[in-house]
């Protein structure tokens, strides 16, 4: 046995050597053929997991994860029942003294971002190259969450980014099993959407790979400030069959995009979801769901001293909406997943132009809409080596203005990588993570925000060409 271990410690040393190697060759190569330009710090992508519930219950975090830090079922249902297995170990009175729920997660990386027609002092008219490359670190996250007690549930985020700035990732209270119901529980505070395709928890960090396009796109020009997969603060309502095979949810939040301190609005937003996953033979557990957003945003706020906008006290507000489907289908037995979603978005035309509706409405003005989507997909060649991708592209199907070029905002979006795991225990983890993203937007910076600005957008629109490339050791403990 311990010349087994002794042999699997070697393998994984020498591929840890070699996955070193040949990222540092690749860094090589570029540093080789780049151009030194300047652009602003960029920020990297959220992801969540939490080794304490493995700590606490003495199980391996394969148990929850398929890749950490993406849940599988047994994740699903754990997490639906207020991180709680439903036995004499829950509550924490029962726990020992020294147990601590807490995980810190940090990724050193060194990436490069490249963005083209830039409009630089002193570029051509089609602009020029904006490139930024270097050693970088990633913000910081402190993570805990369990149960208070029996049946009531909690997590709190703090989180740190890159920059220096403090904030909270969520915050929330959660009562689990009311009217001794799983298809009652209630949770209040700050929390993610209950989406069935999870921004927190998925495998890619890039700046442009890093996040949906389709959770935070907005029309060129709109002043609503709304994304989903942007944590918003409320309380929802769910409920969910034993193995969470049928789930639903219906959240209720102040309209103010997830930001404390009742910043704009004084209205409130809605959200449904419903999901259902069924076993198809060999090929596994598949779901399937869908889901609807309608809110409203203020064109508008009350003024004092000669206009400064008072905060909290928007008016004239206007409607939006986004709907949709997603789903998270296997194949191969489980080694090849899948993850297509759709979203069709529509904003009210104050919205869409930013007019406030106390202001007549520019010649032309109409109501945008769009559809976009993605198919991600995720192969797990092996526990330690996942390899992933995904497509994603969004297309305007109706102009703030009907003076716009009728491509103004679309985007096409490419990213691929992998990560390997030397290491995955209760106590800690650490990935390996390679990434390229690669983002084309028409008449618009990318909302990634690598570069300066954008071209004006001509009746063509050539697109504003935008490339991530990331390695990094993303760890927690």
């Amino acid at each position: 046995m311990g010349e087994r271990a002794r042999h699997l410690a070697k393998k994984s040393i020498l591929w840890l050597a070699l996955s070193l190697f040949l990222g540092l060759l690749l860094f090589a190569v570029i540093l080789a053929d780049s151009r030194s330009a300047s652009a602003e710090p960029l920020p990297g992508g959220n992801v969540r997991a939490i080794p304490a519930f493995a700590r606490k219950y003495g199980l391996p975090c394969s148990a929850c994860h398929t890749a950490w830090p993406e849940l599988n079922n047994f994740g699903q249902v754990f997490r639906d029942n207020g991180y709680q297995l439903m036995n004499d170990r829950d509550s924490p009175i029962w726990q020992n003294p020294s147990y601590w729920p807490i995980t810190f997660r940090m990724t050193p990386n060194w990436h490069r971002e490249r963005t083209n027609h830039q409009p630089v002092d002193g570029a051509p008219p089609n602009g020029s190259v904006v490139e930024q490359h270097g050693f970088d670190l990633s913000g910081m996250d402190v993570w805990t969450a369990g149960t208070l007690y029996k049946n009531i549930s909690f997590s709190l985020l703090p989180s740190l980014d890159s920059d220096g700035t403090f904030g909270f990732e969520n915050a929330f209270v959660r009562f689990d099993n009311l009217l001794n119901s799983r298809w009652v529980n209630v949770k209040f505070g700050k929390f993610e959407l209950d989406n069935l395709i999870s921004e927190k928890r998925f495998l890619f960090l890039s700046a442009n790979g890093g996040f949906y396009q389709t959770y935070h796109f907005v029309p060129v020009g709109a002043s609503n400030d709304f994304g989903l997969g942007d944590n918003q603060i409320g309380v929802e309502l769910m409920g969910h069959s034993a193995n969470s095979y049928t789930r639903y949810s219906a959240s209720l939040v102040s309209s103010n995009s997830g930001n404390p301190g009742l910043p704009s609005n004084r209205t409130y937003d809605g959200y449904v979801t419903f999901s259902q996953a069924f076993q198809v033979g060999r090929l596994g557990l598949q779901r399937l769901g869908g889901y609807a957003y309608a809110g409203r945003r203020p064109t508008f706020s009350q003024t004092f001293g000669g206009g400064e906008p008072i905060p909290g006290t928007g008016l004239g507000n206007k409607s939006f909406y986004r709907v949709g489907f997603a789903g998270d289908l296997y194949i191969l037995q489980g080694k090849w997943e899948f993850l297509p979603f759709f979203l069709h978005g529509y904003d009210n035309v104050f919205l869409g132009t930013a007019t406030p509706a106390n202001v007549p409405l520019p010649a032309g003005a109409q109501a945008p809409k769009w559809n976009g989507g993605f198919i991600e997909t995720h192969y797990y060649y092996s526990p330690q080596l996942v390899l992933t991708g995904r497509y994603e592209i969004i297309r305007m199907s109706r102009q703030a203005l009907t003076s716009n070029p009728s491509n103004l905002g679309d985007i096409d979006a490419y990213t691929a990588g992998y990560r390997w795991y030397p290491i995955m225990f209760s106590r800690a983890g650490l990935a390996w993570h390679n990434e390229f993203s690669l983002v084309k937007t028409a008449g618009s910076i990318p909302l990634s925000g690598n570069g300066v600005g954008s071209i004006p957008c001509t009746a063509t629109c050539p697109g504003v060409w935008s490339q991530s490339l990331l390695f990094g050791f993303d760890f927690d403990f």
